[in-house]
């Protein structure tokens, strides 16, 4: 029988492990298939441009995994057993179950309204594209003056609010903040940050807690009420619940506890990656949730798997950061260097060079969604054999 691996997620961690995992692997000796609720590759970090009416490249899973041998399901995943090895999905036939020898769990992070009232009822989201399609909407139908607020200071918010205030200079932009603009950032990236919002024409609430959302209004936590004729809620993600709901070991958050291979901790035959991993990176910090942690450990288990399977060498590669890429609108950007645990170092680069720099960024990382291997050539290797002559499961 052939080693069943499933993919749960195509997203860019998904894909990838998807894509590398059969460029590993002979497709005589495995079964590959991947789910996902949508036939088309969506650019997360792209979602701030698609809210404010920009048209994005349709990238169909059909053709991305044309000739791979990768299987791909379209369907919502409802459930994972992880002591019986089956996924329980959703389809246009209805409710089925999947049975696996090697679980990639990719199921990524979603919206986090952190239980502030009203914000389920009267705000957007851009986590997701149908959240994203929902604000386009929104934002098509809004009046010259007509007020938006953009909470939360950190990339997605930044980004979400330097794009709609450059896209529609006609509107009032306003971003609120818990702490300081930008102040995880370099002084000179700080500056930066506030500069562009400045020329913008972007008022930013600085050590500002928005405690609830109406229509029409937000309201902080010194009871101040600012107009909003459309809240965009951008304070940070939260993980996908099946995790949570599984006998996986998971932390505080609901993410998989795994080793450095991205396998996890209780459960040898799954490994987590992307946002749904609790990974742990240089100075034995967590990895954050983003892009720049989620190609990485999506690598790193391919490899391992693969490894694993064949009898190979396991891989080492290290986990951490090098900068943090940030567009400003279309025309300008910040890009902030970082240690190797994230933490910003003086250098950093702005306006212009930034916006293109960025730009390459995104489409680098579209490009390795497609290319797994990065363009390097590789040859698939044949099972391992156990003394019975059975493809073993990963150990």
């Amino acid at each position: 029988m052939k080693h069943r691996i499933i993919v749960l997620g195509a997203g860019y961690t998904g894909a990838i492990a998807a894509g590398r995992l059969a460029r590993r692997l002979r497709p005589e000796d495995v079964a590959i298939t991947l789910v996902n609720a949508e036939p088309d590759f969506v650019e997360r970090v792209r979602l701030h441009q698609l809210a404010v009416g920009q048209d994005l490249r349709t990238r169909p899973f059909s053709e991305m995994f044309a000739d791979t041998g990768v299987e791909l399901k379209l369907a919502k995943v409802t459930g994972v057993d992880v002591d019986s090895r089956t996924v329980t999905v959703d389809d246009a036939n209805g409710a089925q179950e999947l049975a696996y020898d090697t679980l990639v769990y990719a199921l990524g992070s979603g919206w986090n309204t952190q239980g502030v009232p009203g914000i389920s009822e009267h705000a957007h989201d851009i986590t997701g594209r149908p959240g994203a399609l929902r604000l386009r909407e929104r934002l098509a139908g809004l009046d010259a003056g007509e007020p938006v607020v953009v909470v939360g200071g950190g990339l997605t918010g930044l980004e979400a609010a330097t794009e709609i205030a450059e896209t529609r200079p006609d509107l009032d932009v306003a971003l609120a903040v818990r702490g300081g603009l930008g102040d995880w950032l370099s002084p000179k990236g700080r500056a930066h940050v506030r500069m562009v919002c400045a020329r913008l024409g972007v008022t930013v609430h600085e050590n500002t807690s928005v405690t609830g959302v109406a229509a029409g209004h937000v309201t902080t936590a010194d009871g101040t009420s600012l107009p909003a004729a459309v809240t965009v809620w951008t304070t940070g993600f939260a993980v996908h619940p099946i995790a949570r709901a599984t006998t996986l070991e998971v932390d505080g958050t609901g993410r998989i506890v795994v080793d450095g291979t991205m396998r996890s901790v209780s459960h040898p035959d799954v490994y987590a990656i992307g946002d749904a991993a609790m990974a742990m990176g240089p100075g034995d910090k967590p990895l954050r949730m983003s892009c720049a942690s989620g190609t990485p450990t999506a690598w790193q288990a391919a490899d391992s798997i693969a490894a694993r399977l064949t009898g190979g060498k396991l891989p080492d590669m290290p986990l951490r950061y090098f900068n943090q890429c940030i567009s400003l609108g279309r025309k300008d950007g910040l890009i902030q260097y970082v240690t190797a645990d994230d933490r910003a170092v003086r250098a950093a680069l702005t306006g212009r060079i930034a916006a293109v720099y960025k730009e390459l960024v995104c489409k680098g990382a579209a490009w390795g969604v497609v290319n797994p291997l990065l363009g390097m050539p590789t040859k698939a290797r044949r099972l391992a054999q156990d003394r019975a002559g059975v493809s073993p499961t990963v150990r």
